[in-house]
């Protein structure tokens, strides 16, 4: 017979080894690509069909005022895993023509520090599955010497236009797709990246695991699979087709987009497409005992485009919001996100808090159990407390910049208050976001000292970069 201290010890020690589990939940962040703040039902989409991930915000809490860290693709995600705001990152534009060709962009460099590499340090098995752009194979930046055990999809953001690919990389291999070879469309790729998320799951029941899932629509090219979903939507809107507008090339080549006879009906049917997919690895979860101890957070790489045939403005998929991709306005840069953590996140939930792509770092180090650390610099804000229902800090600001236009558009985000100038040598223009979220009244003249404090921000809120000056107006472009 077990006598009773040695017995209390043995609850002490199962005890101990719960609480611990719990604070190394299984973690999968999903984004998506050219998502707009309106695209999905829970933040108030009429037109398209997004149960899964309205589910999901029934689930967890929903955030009204999250934002990427760039209008575009390539910064967005490099301050997203590295926690540098933009005007601290390495990579801040998609750098079109750098040294390694179209799409390829500026790679992160060895010691840039990623979300991988810290929760690869707390424990955690590290797999990046659908589209990375942050440096393809033999460069610093690839997957697996920026902290993934694990990698499959696209390393070119470029290539990433393409759905139907006719080849991928796993782990830095080129991996050939015959289905897809000559233009066919047999292997949709988020199907793909769906399989691999589940049997990468799969394979790491017991250990915590950390699952990076970007999927690659609504981006164009908008080509879906011919399946029950894209003919629901066909015949439903007046369409205007987009024709392939890359010579005629049957692939459409790594930056073009091929023909689309029924663009809107193929852009509402890859964001359910997307729904459907996120739906399935949520059950997968709950079916295999995982879904209690996972902690999933999903959102957008910035607001929608209009490219390939698309039109954000018929879906209102900015969300009555001003802008889309490629705006420092907030149709540009607000984003949807939503984080559900059973037991942990209350269900139903809704925040205000104002939060960046360079919060989610340091809040994925806490929730696995430790604070970043102090080697690790970041303009970002851990919102840990913010999931438990605790106090939470805020930020004193936010800032963006882009640099594809012929001026440099900065933007900042200070508490109620948002500034935007269009070039460093044209006037701030100033919006009150409780009143005007949709940046309709510029405010600047009744609030000069406000204009003042937000200007003076924005000349210390970045560090120089050789690749990325501030271009004025006056500047010969």
């Amino acid at each position: 017979m077990l006598r009773l201290p040695y017995i209390f010890y043995l609850l002490f020690i199962f005890s101990f080894y719960i609480a611990n589990a719990q604070q190394k939940p299984n973690i999968i962040y999903i984004l998506a690509d050219d998502l707009g703040y309106g695209d999905v039902g829970c933040y108030g989409q009429k037109t398209i069909r997004t149960p899964h991930i309205d589910s999901l915000a029934k689930e967890g809490l929903l955030f009204t005022q999250h934002y990427a860290g760039a209008p575009v693709c390539a910064p967005s995600r490099a301050v997203l895993m590295t926690g540098r705001d933009i005007g601290h990152a390495r990579v801040r534009g998609n750098y079109e023509t750098g040294p390694n060709g179209l799409g390829a962009g500026l790679e992160l460099a060895d010691d840039d520090i990623t979300m991988a590499e810290v929760l690869k340090q707390r424990g955690y098995t590290t797999a990046l599955v659908g589209k990375w752009g942050l440096g393809v194979a033999g460069t610093t930046g690839e997957p697996v010497k920026q902290g993934f055990d694990y990698s499959y999809g696209y390393l070119n953001q470029a290539h990433a236009h393409n759905h139907f690919p006719d080849h991928l990389f796993r782990n830095g291999e080129r991996v050939e797709m015959e289905e897809n070879k000559n233009g066919q469309t047999n292997q949709y790729s988020n199907n793909l990246f769906t399989e691999e998320a589940i049997q990468f799951v799969s394979s790491k029941k017991g250990n915590p695991f950390f699952l990076y899932l970007a999927f690659t629509t609504p981006h164009a090219e908008l080509l879906v699979p011919d399946d029950t979903i894209f003919r629901s939507y066909k015949g439903q809107f007046e369409e205007q087709p987009f024709i392939n507008n890359n010579s005629g090339k049957p692939s459409g080549g790594y930056g073009g987009y091929r023909t689309q006879l029924y663009p809107k009906a193929a852009y509402a049917a890859s964001i359910t497409h997307l729904d459907q997919c996120i739906g399935r690895i949520v059950s997968y979860l709950k079916q295999n005992g995982l879904y209690e101890n996972t902690l999933i957070i999903f959102s957008s790489d910035n607001g929608p485009a209009r490219e390939g045939g698309a039109n954000p403005a018929y879906f209102e998929s900015s969300g009555g919001l001003r802008g889309m991709k490629r705006d420092v306005y907030e149709g540009g840069i607000r984003v949807p996100m939503i984080a559900v953590w059973p037991g942990v996140i209350k269900k139903g939930m809704r925040t205000a808090h104002i939060s960046g792509f360079q919060d989610i770092m340091p809040t994925l180090a806490e929730a696995a159990g430790a604070p970043l650390p102090a080697q690790v610099s970041t303009e970002g804000i851990s919102f840990f407390p913010l999931l438990n229902n605790k106090k939470q800090r805020a930020h004193d600001y936010l800032y963006w910049e882009f640099h594809e236009n012929k001026t440099t558009n900065q933007a900042i985000r200070k508490g109620r208050w948002k500034g935007v100038r269009m070039a460093p040598d044209l006037p701030l223009e100033l919006y009150d976001m409780t009143s005007d979220p949709a940046e309709k009244k510029n405010v600047a003249g009744s609030n000069p000292k406000v204009v003042q404090q937000l200007e003076a921000l924005l000349d210390k809120a970045r560090v120089p970069h050789p690749l990325w000056p501030v271009k004025g107006s006056m500047q010969k472009q």
